[in-house]
């Protein structure tokens, strides 16, 4: 009897499993790791084959723009972990969200997404979007009346980051869903911080979920990316816009990518633990006004990420006396920690979000999010939890 396609079997595995094992096929080659298929187009048998493969009549691979087998196996696989119909990988996470936006929206339409959302991410929505007719209204994260009172007869998209980053407010997905839906409109929650092993947002309603493949997903922080899990028919819309606006993946990324899920599961509950142990450890200090982080007690929505979550992430921030020059004189403090504005590393990184990640909003946007001068984001790492503390500790030594 042969032996079954990964992909045959892959909705009754565990995630666990299905981060090593989902979407493999295997080549007449016998190789036990996913290759990589480095090669820009694909040769065809015949003219006819050509033209059934290029009009979609024939499945099969065409060009590694929108075709690619590596690709193809990266985008199963998160798919399957995410319990999504289908994923579309692109080049970026905020591809991912560009690709999202255009491939479902036109000229008219309305977004309401949170007011916390990345910085990138809310200009792209102000910015961007706006001057092709897409407007966006920015509301409270944790307010479901807002949301409500945003609503127009043309909101055809919610939008939304839960744990937000950096200060781990955490949304109420299904009623998001049921908002969105009793309004003829999409669900869309960005999971990069809490990735499928922690929270799987299709699951609690929501229609699709974008992540930034850059952070967990990779975990050692070598390679850029993202992706596009949902619905087969929205999908196809997403696909559409990547085959002809061409954002996408390329197969070596893929590959990274790969590699990175098979032990996400296993890091992510390493960064879950260790960032509970700081996080307890910053709030019992005097030198720090408040720490936002949702595993601990204190937080509004602990409770709230008790029930849709896993875990409770790795990442957190913390907010000091003193603004920005006491921010500065932190994390220049700092040795072994990682002074980046990335995150999702096995290295742990500190970075200051009003001038890095949040800094190209207006002033008063980035008030209005809750990111002050005073406020640090850590991004807490896979090292021996004591020695981050100890670096740490040279921060609050400097200030």
């Amino acid at each position: 009897m042969a032996r079954q396609n990964s992909e045959d079997r892959s909705t009754r595995w565990e995630l666990g499993t299905r981060g090593i094992r989902s979407g493999q096929r295997r080549t007449p080659e016998g190789e036990q790791a996913e290759p990589i298929f480095t090669t820009s187009s694909f040769v065809f048998s015949s003219a006819a084959q050509a033209a059934a493969r290029f009009s979609g009549e024939e499945p099969g691979n065409v060009y590694s723009r929108f075709t690619n087998p590596t690709v193809r196996t990266f985008e199963e696989r998160l798919a399957a972990m995410e319990g999504g119909e289908r994923c579309v990988a692109t080049a970026s996470g905020m591809a991912a969200i560009l690709s999202t936006c255009l491939g479902l929206l036109r000229s008219g339409d309305h977004i309401v997404a949170a007011r916390g959302i990345f910085g990138s991410t809310a200009l792209l929505f102000s910015n961007i979007l706006a001057r092709f007719g897409i407007e966006t209204s920015f509301v409270s994260l944790t307010d479901l009346s807002a949301w409500a009172s945003a609503m127009r007869p043309a909101t055809r998209m919610l939008f939304l980051e839960t744990p937000s980053n950096p200060l781990s407010e955490v949304a109420d997905i299904t009623a998001l869903a049921e908002l969105a839906h009793a309004h003829d409109a999409r669900l869309v929650v960005d999971n990069t911080v809490c990735t499928p092993v922690l929270q799987q947002p299709l699951a609690l309603g929501a229609d699709l979920v974008v992540l930034s493949a850059t952070k967990y997903l990779d975990g050692q922080g070598r390679c850029v990316g993202g992706a596009v899990v949902g619905d087969g028919e929205s999908m196809e819309k997403v696909h559409g816009f990547l085959r002809t606006a061409g954002p996408c993946l390329s197969p070596f990324n893929a590959w990274v990518f790969l590699k990175g899920l098979e032990t996400l599961r296993v890091r992510m509950q390493a960064h879950c633990d260790h960032a509970l142990q700081i996080a307890r450890w910053l709030e019992g200090r005097s030198d720090v006004q408040r720490v936002y982080y949702s595993g601990l007690p204190c937080h509004p929505q602990h409770e709230l990420a008790g029930r849709q979550q896993r875990g409770y992430g790795g990442l957190l921030a913390f907010e000091l006396a003193g603004g920005q020059a006491a921010a500065w004189r932190f994390i220049d403090g700092v040795r072994m920690i990682s002074i980046t504005a990335n995150l999702g590393d096995t290295k742990t990184m500190i970075t200051h979000p009003a001038t890095t990640t949040h800094g190209r909003l207006a002033p008063e946007d980035r008030a209005a999010a809750g990111i002050h001068d005073g406020l640090v984001r850590l991004a807490v790492g896979l090292e021996d939890v004591a020695d981050i503390i100890a670096d740490l500790e040279r921060g609050f030594a400097n200030l």
